[in-house]
């Protein structure tokens, strides 16, 4: 019979075998992902205690959204999902809209789960809502729309087949009634809000746009998510009308686009916006779209053509008198397959970011293998992401 010290050294051995396996697995991981992580997901994706360390990611985005960090720290409390159910007047304590509506909180999900969202998910400023860990489907009802706030992260949801809403009372920011009108089936929509990180999100088939940024919405970043079988992909601008738009800055940056996107990736209505190392694997009418006047910097994407359909990455579709196309430049872009780029104006469109906002660009042939892990991510306890 085995004695009691040979028995905890046998076991003493496995464990620090183990562990050592593990470490190293970890290592072998993160070697092989180095150099195809782009600057966002290296700041906190080889992390193997991530689900310990959640608040990290508020520190690693970059672009117009600046870095989020008023989203973690000592007035950040953490709020766990723990039922699907939704009410949109009255929710319970555990759902996604009761945790939305309070503010200044860490949003997590206690396991997989399908919500379907009766209303718009109305979201307060400086919330996280954290998918990682879970799989979070919002799927077959309203989507999310974040209205008059600031400092929101939306991060490793898969939204899907969104439909539009009739009018009614919404439970809002600062557990208030709200009054909404007719929803359009949008699967995030901005309006009026500011400093907002959208990443990492796997969106398709909506009713109508995937990602809409309007009504003077500005300093917002849109990365690492893939958007896919769409029509109306990315929306950024009201309309040709709503000047408040010109202050609009947005970053759209590593994003995966297709298979089955049609146009908008993005539309853009006057502002600016810094469309960046993204992938687009073919579109029907149009890639880039714009009106109004826009400034639209293409850099390091890679643009895959369609094999017979229209070649052209970008349209332009002025209104009115105004014939003037805007500026839009193209720089370092990768144009595959017979794709071309229409470029017009004068300047480099430089975004002239803020230091706590700079990133650098890659080359467009490296764009592949920097977005290949574009949408939520499958994320495990104690590995790497």
């Amino acid at each position: 019979m085995e004695s009691p010290n040979t028995f905890f050294k046998h076991h003493s051995f496995i464990m620090l075998l183990f562990l050592l396996l593990l470490e190293l697995s970890n290592q072998v991981y993160a070697s092989r992902t180095k150099a195809s992580m782009n600057v966002i997901d290296s700041c906190w994706r080889r992390d193997p205690t991530w689900i310990h360390n959640r608040m990290k990611l508020a520190s690693c985005s970059v672009g117009f959204a600046g870095k989020m960090t008023g989203n973690s720290g000592r007035k950040i409390q953490e709020y766990v999902v723990n039922t699907p159910a939704d009410d949109p007047i009255n929710p319970q304590p555990g759902s996604l809209r009761y945790g939305a509506a309070l503010g200044h909180r860490w949003i997590t999900f206690q396991r997989d789960m399908v919500i379907n969202l009766r209303m718009p998910l109305l979201v307060s400023s400086f919330t996280t809502i954290d998918g990682r860990g879970a799989n979070v489907q919002i799927a077959h009802g309203s989507g999310i729309l974040l209205r008059d706030v600031s400092n929101v992260i939306v991060h490793g949801l898969r939204i899907h087949h969104c439909v539009t809403s009739n009018p009614g009372p919404v439970l809002g920011p600062g557990m208030k009634i709200v009054q909404l009108g007719k929803s359009d089936g949008d699967a995030i929509a901005m309006s009026g809000s500011s400093k907002i990180w959208i990443d990492h999100n796997t969106l398709y088939a909506c009713q109508d746009g995937l990602v809409d940024v309007t009504r003077g919405s500005t300093a917002i970043t849109i990365s690492n998510n893939w958007l896919r079988n769409h029509v109306k992909v990315m929306l950024l601008g009201h309309d040709d009308r709503f000047t408040e738009d010109k202050s609009m800055r947005v970053t759209v940056a590593f994003n995966r686009f297709g298979p089955k996107c049609y146009q908008r990736m993005p539309r853009v209505r006057h502002g600016y916006a810094h469309v960046v190392n993204n992938y687009y694997q073919n579109w029907v009418l149009y890639a880039i779209g714009g009106s109004a006047e826009p400034t639209i910097r293409s850099e390091g994407n890679l643009f895959i053509a369609p094999r017979s359909e229209n070649k052209e990455v970008t349209r332009r579709m002025n209104s009115g008198t105004n014939m003037n196309p805007g500026n839009w430049v193209s720089v370092n872009d990768v144009l595959s397959n017979g794709a071309y780029f229409t470029q017009s104006g004068t300047g480099a469109a430089l975004p002239g970011y803020k230091p706590e906002e700079m990133f650098p660009a890659v080359a467009g042939h490296a764009v592949s293998s920097i977005t290949k892990n574009a949408g939520a991510l499958r994320c495990l306890p104690g590995y790497p992401c």
